[in-house]
């Protein structure tokens, strides 16, 4: 019903924002991540809403991206877990951060988020696994960060797998490669140098 909602800011509280619209006050759940994003009270702000209705009210969430609002919405299609639960998911951990802990399946670090429990993690893993792509989500993290994204995607995924046997996890290794500033001509070994001295921090 509402693709986004763009206005000014009038109200910033935990976990909510309220966004003027025409002398109308949309009142937003956020998570913790768009808290930390929004510019000061009165500034204007868009944020991508999806509407939850029940039978005695109508909740707004609001995302900073179409992508993080997809995911939320991927979220939601788990059975066991409501808008209240996929809130407090992506704010615990960033959208991309859960994208790269399912595809690894880092069920400990899904756990780490209030109210979700080691064997809902593993429910999320097994559901969402197949519906999301290690390319694109390397891509949009690398978006996100607004890094060079012309390194070949083998070059990405070989790091990665250089930096598991090593002994970190998963979810640390594609991170710490999504966080790299990568060239163009750059091979395995010099991505891999650069995410160590990430991890290292």
């Amino acid at each position: 019903m509402y693709a986004f909602i763009k206005g000014r800011i009038d109200d910033i509280s935990e976990g909510i924002v309220t966004i003027d619209v025409n002398g109308v006050g949309y009142e937003i759940f956020v998570p913790v991540s768009v808290l930390e994003q929004l510019p000061a009270v009165g500034n204007e702000v868009k944020l991508y809403t999806f509407l939850n209705v029940r039978e005695d009210a109508m909740v707004l969430y609001g995302f900073s991206t179409r992508e993080d609002k997809r995911i939320f919405q991927m979220l939601l299609g788990v059975s066991g877990i409501g808008p209240k639960g996929a809130l407090s998911i992506l704010s615990a951990m960033t959208p991309d951060e859960l994208k790269f802990a399912i595809l690894a399946g880092d069920d400990k670090q899904i756990a780490k988020a209030p109210g979700i429990g080691k064997k809902m993690a593993q429910k999320m893993i097994i559901e969402l696994k197949d519906k999301l792509d290690l390319a694109e989500a390397l891509e949009t993290s690398l978006t996100h960060s607004q890094i060079t994204e012309n390194a070949s995607t083998s070059a990405k995924n070989d790091a990665i797998s250089a930096l598991t046997s090593l002994g970190y996890s998963a979810t640390e290794s594609m991170r710490a490669v999504s966080e790299c500033e990568i060239l163009p001509d750059m091979d395995v070994e010099a991505i891999l140098k650069q995410a160590l001295k990430k991890l290292a921090f």
